[in-house]
């Protein structure tokens, strides 16, 4: 984590953090809802919102629905070019698909940013970072322990500025990794990570009440280690991600 996390001090108003609290309930219950029906939603728990205003919340925090539609996500400009690699056959193991996604974290006044490295086949997290902004910086980060302990095959993101960025695709491309970006209007092609953001918010995130950036990093830290070693999968025949990835990859550290 960079230094400015210790000394990071909310700035959003009471009223908006709740209805951000709000928000985000609603989108991780249903990520494929957008302005229109989070609003709506919101309306019919008796929230005075408009859609502007949601809109807005939403655009701050990160939030986009998942459902196709033009210009799912912006690169940055001068971006390369990579096709999605996971319309192929099926994975059968470790270190063939690792994936990263962002997702907003609340805490109790305000929110922090998570990005994580998980194997798609185990749906071991390999590595996290928190930040207190949507920078490239804490990405990069987030992907440097991951590449210390193994490589993958392909590599998977979104298409936004976080992962199109030369840092990002630079640190790929010296490991040798195959890149992958979500197609357009290809809603679920890292489903994965949406499936580990769903579990990250209802089993820690909404049971606790962050104070602090630390205090989030703690939790996280603690649950993404019962989330690893503790946590069945019923996918993954009632094992561990843990387990699963040591038995094809070899030690976890």
């Amino acid at each position: 984590m960079s230094r400015s996390v210790y000394y990071y001090q909310p700035v959003v108003e009471e009223a908006n953090i709740r209805l951000m609290s709000l928000i985000d309930i609603e989108f991780t219950a249903h990520p494929f809802y957008g302005k229109r029906r989070v609003c709506l939603r919101l309306r019919q728990q008796g929230e005075q919102v408009n859609i502007k205003r949601v809109s807005r919340l939403m655009r701050i925090m990160g939030l986009e629905a998942i459902y196709p539609k033009p210009n799912l996500s912006r690169p940055v400009k001068w971006s390369e070019k990579y096709p999605c690699l996971l319309r192929g056959p099926a994975i059968t193991g470790p270190n063939r698909v690792w994936a990263s996604d962002i997702t907003c974290i609340r805490l109790y006044k305000g929110f922090v940013y998570l990005a994580a490295v998980m194997d798609w086949f185990s749906r071991y997290v390999i590595s996290w970072r928190l930040s207190t902004s949507l920078e490239v910086d804490f990405c990069v980060e987030a992907l440097a322990p991951a590449l210390n302990k193994g490589r993958p095959e392909i590599f998977n993101t979104g298409q936004g500025s976080q992962f199109t960025g030369n840092d990002f695709l630079d640190a790929l491309k010296r490991a040798a990794v195959k890149i992958s970006l979500d197609g357009r209007g290809r809603a679920f092609d890292n489903i994965m990570t949406e499936r580990l953001w769903r579990s990250v918010k209802y089993e820690e995130v909404y049971l606790k009440d962050y104070q602090s950036v630390k205090e989030a990093k703690e939790g996280l830290d603690r649950y993404f280690k019962f989330y690893n070693e503790e946590r069945p999968h019923q996918a993954l025949d009632y094992m561990t991600p843990a387990d699963q990835y040591r038995r094809l990859a070899g030690p976890t550290n």
